[in-house]
């Protein structure tokens, strides 16, 4: 099974970003790849407008437009974007939420899955302007079970280990990580304990850098640090990328996955463990 981690920038237009993201999309399907990941934002980086402004559901252009992608290229596309969800008032301001979803299309399927753990931290509040979902999402691809995770979600292991008891083999994770010192350092951690936590391979395409040949380990706010990759079932990172745009196109196995879970039964563990 080929994958493709498509690491790029995009930019504050939605479909000037589908504009850009499409021929990176042809390139990686010309390479055998039949599941492509796109970033977290995709189709709306952050910290480039307002959210709301261009959040369109499944039906709209950007969504459309991928599926009709996939259905050329014959494959399957993870792609995020955003969604109308609600308005909640903050002190004196009135905000259109949207969800933070992760679009699922081509080979029959179009959906989305809405990130669940927003990123509430370093003194950054995704809740602010972005609605939390509420349900795990899994799909299948050539038979295999794919869960779908994004960016700072990979820090709940529960997620990761959800998707394995439903027979997850490959968690595919769209994201867009906040550069700055250590933050490389604990991406590489998180992805690799993930993957052993529930012993699927971890499939994680993230936004470039901006101004990676000079800002590198800079913090940056949510807008990317590269590092796209592929980690395997017993943590192994079998294609790492840098900082700048790049593709990766890797052939894995995801039998490997069941056989992890022979070897090293976590799940079984835990179903069998009482903690007081």
């Amino acid at each position: 099974m080929k994958i493709a981690l498509v690491q790029t920038v995009t930019g504050s237009d939605t479909m000037d970003n589908f504009a850009h993201l499409a021929p990176l999309v042809r390139d990686a399907a010309a390479q055998g790849a039949s599941l492509i990941v796109l970033p977290e934002g995709a189709s709306q980086a952050f910290e480039q407008g307002r959210l709301d402004t261009q959040a369109e559901d499944l039906d709209g252009t950007f969504a459309t437009n991928m599926r009709d992608l996939a259905g050329e290229l014959g494959v399957t596309i993870v792609a995020g974007m955003f969604r109308p969800a609600d308005t909640v008032q903050r002190g004196e301001k009135t905000i259109n939420r949207v969800y933070n979803t992760a679009l699922i299309t081509g080979n029959g399927l179009h959906e989305g899955y809405d990130k669940i753990h927003t990123y509430d931290a370093f003194n950054y509040r995704e809740s602010d302007t972005v609605r939390p979902g509420e349900r795990l999402v899994t799909f299948e691809h050539d038979g295999v079970t794919v869960g779908v995770a994004t960016c700072f979600d990979i820090r709940f292991p529960e997620q990761f280990q959800a998707f394995a008891d439903r027979g997850a083999q490959v968690i595919v994770v769209p994201t867009s990580w906040a550069d700055g010192p250590g933050k490389v350092e604990q991406w590489r951690i998180l992805t690799a304990a993930r993957a052993l936590d529930a012993g699927v391979f971890i499939a994680a395409a993230g936004q470039s850098r901006p101004d990676f040949e000079t800002k590198a380990g800079e913090p940056s706010g949510p807008t990317g640090a590269g590092h796209s990759t592929v980690v395997d079932p017993s943590g192994v990172r079998i294609a790492e990328a840098g900082y700048g745009p790049e593709t990766l196109v890797v052939d894995i196995d995801p039998e490997e996955a069941s056989k992890q879970r022979k070897r090293l039964p976590l799940g079984q563990i835990r179903a069998d463990t009482t903690m007081r």
